[in-house]
């Protein structure tokens, strides 16, 4: 018998067995994370290089943007939930987004004194609050495209999943190529571009969506409050953050507080709702995920420094000639995409293997697996690269090295937190809990930008000791890290016993509602409206 997605036409029509709007949204995210990590890629250089911020506040800017990134899907996916609904956010992002990409194209004539630094942090605060309503509810859009049962819905995931390491990886080799030869307004214009052609794709295939990600209540939308139409002031709630971001990402100290005070505050109150509410199997599971939520910025902190410490390092210090071609520095950005793209099955065929068998480690101890494989990423480099010789330049393949071992813990630890997150949590905290998963990944990013100005301490022109100093530093956070894995793993199976696995019920389980995206980041916005804690 025919699917209802198989039945009423072209727009019902499938695709490989799924539904054709899985496809526009496929195409849609594809150039979105084009645009993304093609500015991404370059914004480290573009700071150094054009605004000629010191390595050290270059890397607090960048840590504070990328911090910021993961803390607006929290008012995009809790305005889409309550009141636009995850398609009109998505649309709306797309084209603040689609601005801020083609801000960063003015780049004046560089210099911290130029005026036209106020465009760019505009343009950062554009991209900051695109991301924010788009990042998460493109990917819940996905999951409504299916019933909560559909055996399909794994399935759309990991062909959007591809959709998204795709448009990074040619992200990063089209706009970085473009931006290190030609000129900064080049790459970020060819970003822009992209983001562009996701905003028509995802305009144009409206019809294809079933309907799906549409407000619960259109009526109130148009209710009008102080003259205008509630839809308004919600868009105009978005351009406020706009202008709250442009002062915050030039004060990266605030966003520090605002992080630390936040997250803490948070934590507190999950607690606290645990030991008060819950019953004991219930509370030992919230341990459980606090425990996994301190261990994120362990890892993003180490993670991270792929855009900052080490595409600096990349740039000056590595040896980038592959049989007579210099090998652009952007393009070491696309290894993790790739290297997802080649090992992103091979782990879902492992674990699974590995689960049959019952040989599949738990999920504590898979975070201290990854936590050991990125402080072990750093070892191998600084090994080599002292071998070799701080007076030397370091070889590009360390890099790589650096990169598949970054991949291969991301792989064990990003998708398998989302779904400890939505495994463990109780269905009335799900979205509580998704929020501390941002503030947590947020809070990694902010931390690799403290990591990454310590090792750029030496500035550009420190020579040597400027190499020194950045082996010094990953040195010393690499031993930390493998040290906190070890430990980690020691403890796993204590706190598996936590989990209280063999009385999880399936009542006890929240909708897996939400999407991913770089192997499985989890998504604001992904929570069922009634599970909002």
């Amino acid at each position: 018998m025919a699917t209802s997605y198989e039945q009423g036409g072209d727009a019902r029509g499938t695709i490989l067995g799924h539904p054709k709007g899985l496809f526009i949204l496929f195409f849609a995210e594809m150039w979105e994370r084009f645009s993304f990590y093609g500015m991404r890629a370059l914004l480290i250089f573009y700071l150094t290089k054009h605004w000629l911020f010191s390595d050290s506040d270059a890397s607090l800017i960048y840590g504070a943007y990328t911090s910021l990134v993961y803390i607006t899907p929290v008012l995009g996916g809790w305005l889409a939930d309550r009141y636009l609904g995850q398609r009109k956010a998505t649309l709306f992002g797309a084209v603040v987004l689609t601005l801020g990409h083609f801000l960063m194209a003015f780049e004046g004539g560089g210099g911290q004194s130029d005026p036209a630094i106020n465009i760019f942090w505009l343009a950062l605060a554009f991209i900051i609050v695109g991301s924010g309503f788009l990042k998460g509810n493109i990917s819940v859009i996905v999951g409504q495209l299916y019933p909560k049962t559909d055996v399909r819905r794994d399935g759309a995931y990991t062909i959007f999943y591809m959709g998204i390491n795709l448009g990074s990886l040619l992200g990063v080799l089209i706009a970085g190529y473009l931006g290190e030869t030609y000129g900064w307004s080049y790459g970020f214009g060819a970003a822009g571009i992209g983001m562009l052609l996701g905003l028509i794709v995802f305009m144009l295939g409206k019809p294809l969506l079933l309907g799906r990600g549409e407000p619960h209540d259109p009526a109130l939308l148009k209710q009008r409050k102080a003259g205008l139409p509630l839809e308004y002031w919600l868009y105009a709630t978005g351009l406020g953050a706009i202008a709250v971001l442009w002062v915050l990402i030039q004060y990266q100290a605030l966003v520090g507080w605002m992080l630390g005070v936040s997250g803490l505050g948070l934590l507190g109150y999950i607690a606290y709702i645990a030991f008060t509410r819950l019953t004991p199997h219930e509370r030992d599971r919230i341990l459980v995920i606090i425990f996994l939520l301190i261990l994120q910025p362990v890892f993003w902190g180490l993670f991270e420094q792929a855009g900052a410490s080490v595409n600096l390092f990349t740039d000056r210090y590595v040896d980038r000639n592959f049989f007579g071609f210099e090998v652009p520095t952007t393009w070491f950005q696309s290894i993790n995409s790739a290297f997802i793209l080649l090992l992103g099955p091979v782990f879902a065929w492992l674990w699974t293997t590995l689960g049959r068998k019952g040989f599949e480690p738990s999920t504590p101890a898979k975070f201290g697996l990854a936590i050991v494989q990125v402080g072990l990423g750093f070892l191998v480099l600084t090994w080599g690269a002292r071998a070799m010789g701080v007076d030397a330049m370091t070889s590009m393949w360390l890099i790589v090295f650096l990169y598949l071992l970054h991949t291969m813990g991301e792989l064990c630890l990003s998708p398998v937190g989302l779904s400890a997150m939505n495994r463990l949590a109780p269905w009335h905290m799900a979205g509580l809990i998704m929020g501390g998963w941002f503030f947590a990944t947020a809070g990694g990013n902010f931390v690799a930008g403290q990591i990454s100005a310590m090792a750029g301490a030496e500035g550009a022109e420190g020579g040597n000791a400027a190499k020194a100093l950045y082996l010094d530093v990953w040195a010393t956070t690499g031993w930390v890290a493998f040290g906190i894995g070890v430990v980690v793993l020691l403890l796993s199976p204590f706190v598996k016993r936590l989990m209280h696995l063999d009385t999880l019920k399936d009542e006890d389980v929240g909708d897996d509602l939400l999407g991913q995206s770089e192997a499985g980041e989890p998504q604001a916005g992904g929570v069922h409206p009634e599970l909002k804690g």
